[in-house]
């Protein structure tokens, strides 16, 4: 069932049968608050949508992720395509309230950078995130990204700071 997996976490990739999976998740305002949210039906309908076409075009996706114990919805972990001439991938997680501070945004991101080193041989990563948003950037330290700059979040309207990570650097580590 999960083509990629951690020791607590399996990934799938979305269909258009988690509609309500994505509402859960991106129509939580302590989810979306930092990244422009809440989100309506509509809105998170369309993200669905984007998200399976990155799956088809770029073989990527901010997939969703569940406890293997389980079987619940935790949240999604993924890549995004950023820079794809030069194999370079954005990387992001969106959990639950509920599963916060368990350690389970470091553990899953870890897997997906596994993934794209090795899968889709990707020459690096990008991350950013809502400069309130200590808790990210606390994930992002521990995985070894180094702070590059800010840059411009349209949903937010504000400067995120923003990392980098290589496959030499994660290669490294």
């Amino acid at each position: 069932m999960y083509f990629l997996h951690t020791t607590r976490l399996g990934f799938r990739p979305w269909t258009e049968a988690d509609l309500e999976l994505a509402i859960e998740l991106w129509g939580d305002v302590d989810v979306t608050r930092l990244i422009g949210g809440p989100f309506s039906t509509d809105q998170i309908r369309e993200r669905l949508a984007r998200e399976m076409a990155n799956l088809h075009t770029y073989r990527v996706q901010y997939w969703p992720i569940f406890l293997i114990a389980s079987g619940e919805h935790v949240g999604c972990c993924g890549l995004r395509p950023y820079q794809v001439e030069q194999r370079f991938y954005e990387i992001g997680f969106h959990l639950k309230r509920a599963y916060w501070g368990q350690g389970l945004a470091a553990e899953a991101a870890h897997a997906v950078m596994r993934y794209a080193f090795n899968q889709l041989d990707a020459t690096g990563l990008f991350a950013g995130h809502h400069p309130a948003n200590a808790a990210s950037r606390r994930v992002l330290d521990k995985l070894g990204f180094q702070y590059t700059h800010d840059e411009l979040y349209p949903p937010t309207g504000l400067m995120h700071p923003s990392y980098r990570l290589t496959q030499e650097e994660f290669v490294k580590r």
